[in-house]
This record gives C-alpha cells, structure tokens and sequence, in this order.
C-alpha cells in the first residue's frame, strides 16, 4: 500500500493539516449547541412552546447518529475530499435556511438538514487513520477532539453573548460564516486520503457484516460508546441535580457543567502524547479505570449524604478525563479492524456510541423523576462506565489471542 505524502498546509495534492480536521470537527460541535441560550427566544420568535424548540436540540442528536451511518460508506465509495465538501456546502444552506424560515416548521427542517455538518466526526477520524497507523492514530485523533474539547465550553456563552446584543440569529450568522470559512479550507488544503474506494454504494452496506463480525470492533465500539454514556447520563441528570436537589442558579449550574469538559480536554492532552508509546488498548484501560473509579467514591459519598453540589460536579472531572483518554485510542482501535472500512467502521462506532447516549440521557432525566438525591444518576453512571472496563477487557483478551 503507497504511503501518502506528508501534509503541507493549504496543498490539495496532500493530506490536510491537523489544524485543518480540528475545525472540520469544531464546527460539527459548535452548531450542536451554540444556540442552547436562545431556545426561549426561538420559541418566542415562531410562537411554540418551548418544549417544540427543544425538539431542535434531540432531533438534530437522533439525525447525527443516521449521518453517521450513512456517510461513512458514502466517503468510503466517494471519498473523504468530496463528500466532506458536499456536506459543508449543504451545511451552510441549511443554516441560511433556519435564519429565513417563516415557520417553525420550516425552521425544524432546516435544522434537521443541517446535521450534515456531522460528518466532519466520521470523516475527520477515518482521515487520520487514512493516514496514520493505530498508534498515531489515536495520538492524531486525541489532539483533533481536544480542539473540539474547547467548543461545548465556550459555544453556549458566545451564543448568550451573541443573542443578548443582536438577537438569537446572530449565532446562525456566526454558523453561516463559519461555514464558508471552512468550507473555504477544506477546498485548500484537504487532499483525498481514502487509497481506494469502491465500486459501488451499496457493496459499502454490504460491507458492514465484515465488520460486524469482528469482535475486536465490537470491543472498541462498546468501550466507547459505555464510556460515553456516563457522560450522556451526566447531560441527560445533571440540570435536574443541580437545580432541585442543590438549588443552583442557572449561572451557577453552567459554571459547573464545565468540570467534564475541563477533565475532557486534559484526557485528550494526554492521549495525544502518550498513545503512540503505550498503545491504544493500554489507553483504553487506563481511561476505564479513572473514570469508573471516580464514580465509585462519588457513589460511596452520595449513599453517606456528603456530597454538596461541588463534589457531585467536581467529581465529573473523572469522568471527563477518562472518557478522553479512552476515546481517541477506541475510536482508532475500531477504524484499523478493517483500515479499507474506515469511514464505514467511523460512521457505524459513532451512530451506535451517540444513539445510545440519547437513549442512556433519557434514562437518566427519568430515574431523577421526584427523587431527593443524586444517587440514581450516579449508579447507573458507574455502572455504563464498568461496562467500559469489561469492554476494555474483552478487547485485550482477543488481540492476545490473534496475536495483535
């Protein structure tokens, strides 16, 4: 198989710049939650309740998980380059769409289709593996997604800010904008990086029993994906927690949903320098092990009744920092099962690991329903992130085996 060239910035005979993938991804991020602060105000503009714009918010999460199906085969047929610009462009009219929407309706539409931008997850991990081996792979990606890290801190303050001066279309303004702008980059800088593609669309689905059968892929996936919905359930629990059963302010609930987020972007930092020299299966573990450990003493505290409302979000900097030290290595882990699947693997990892989330979030919110502790929410945290240890386990267990 012929390596491909270095990366030179803004070089379309290349592969893109890891500066490049960051923003592919950050954008993905930024409109999933820049406009949170403006919910009220959408609501009020077009008139439904509040709970209709709330919609905008599950509704984009269920169609990321689709995008991720489908467009992994889709760059893997295509390729990375063209479906990446394609998904951007339509990105961009999407959201000129939402800002001129006369109805709600229109509006829900418009921003169900702007979950094209989602593409950039699978596409920017299956570029990395695209271009590196395992390994670096999962260094490669540890920095991609502590870039992204950065986004659901400072989204939904710049919204707010945004709104509060101009008005809740100027976060769409500043999508728009960022649209074009990387739409522009890509355009620049980002060679094709997939070595072959196929000869047809439908042999990419047909491909995916390959992959279904590997139980190395299942590992990473279900590591993932248990991993991440600890943190889900946190999202899906945590306004409830803080709001009932602490009596946060709305200011103060925000400072604090921070702690993961600050955990996430440390874990990251170190998976991208230590990855390469320990391997992604060691990473894996590792990132098990912090985050079901932190859990365990919050569980313990929570049963005891000491835990106030800054040990209950203090202790999700665990949480945080092991899902970022495990996600880059398992992301890498189940895109080289099958490296001439890796958009597809990318695609498929990521519907299974943000579909459940959802689901796991729901669940969350529900078993709070009247309760007077955080107790719920923090055992069935431990237990999807012990699930990750099993995982973990499974993995290694089948790479001693094959002799991987």
């Amino acid at each position: 198989m012929t390596a491909l060239p270095a990366p030179r910035f803004l070089d379309r005979a290349t592969p893109p710049h890891i500066a490049t993938l960051i923003l592919i991804a950050g954008l993905a991020a930024l409109s999933l939650n820049v406009f949170l602060p403006s919910l009220p105000a959408i609501a009020a503009h077009f008139g439904v309740p509040y709970a209709a714009a709330q919609l905008t918010v599950s509704g984009y999460l269920a169609m990321t998980a689709v995008i991720q199906i489908v467009i992994g085969p889709l760059s893997d047929r295509f390729g990375r380059r063209p479906v990446m610009l394609g998904a951007l462009a339509v990105f961009v009219l999407a959201t000129l769409g939402a800002l001129w929407a006369p109805t709600f309706e229109v509006f829900f539409v418009c921003r169900m289709v702007q979950t094209a931008v989602a593409t950039g997850f699978a596409i920017s991990r299956a570029v990395v593996r695209d271009m590196v081996p395992m390994d670096q792979a999962a260094a490669m990606i540890g920095w991609v997604t502590m870039g992204m890290s950065v986004v659901p801190m400072v989204g939904p303050v710049i919204g707010g800010a945004l709104e509060q001066v101009f008005g809740w279309q100027a976060s769409f303004w500043m999508l728009v904008a960022g649209g074009v702008l990387v739409l522009a980059l890509v355009w620049a800088d980002m060679g094709e990086t997939a070595r072959s593609t196929s000869t047809s669309f439908a042999a990419q689905f047909r491909a995916y029993p390959r992959l279904f059968r590997s139980q190395r892929f299942w590992g990473y996936v279900l590591a993932a994906a248990s991993a991440s919905a600890a943190f889900f359930a946190f999202l899906g629990g945590a306004p409830y927690v803080g709001t009932n059963i602490h009596g946060l302010s709305p200011a103060g609930l925000g400072a604090f949903f921070a702690a993961p987020a600050i955990g996430y972007l440390v874990g990251n930092g170190l998976s991208g320098r230590f990855a390469a020299r320990v391997g992604v299966n060691r990473m894996v573990m590792t990132g098990a092990l912090v985050a079901t450990a932190g859990l365990s003493v919050l569980f313990l505290l929570e049963i005891l009744g000491a835990a106030p409302a800054w040990v209950f979000f203090g202790f999700q900097v665990f949480v945080g920092l092991g899902n970022g030290i495990l996600l880059p290595s398992a992301n890498a882990g189940m895109l080289s099962v099958r490296p001439e699947l890796a958009g597809s693997a990318a695609g498929l990892g990521g519907a299974i690991t943000i579909g459940g989330g959802a689901a796991v979030s729901q669940l969350g919110g529900w078993l709070l329903e009247g309760q007077g502790s955080a107790v719920p929410l923090v055992a069935l945290m431990l237990i999807t992130s012990a699930l990750s240890i099993l995982a973990a386990l499974w993995v290694i267990a089948r790479a001693r085996a094959i002799g991987a």
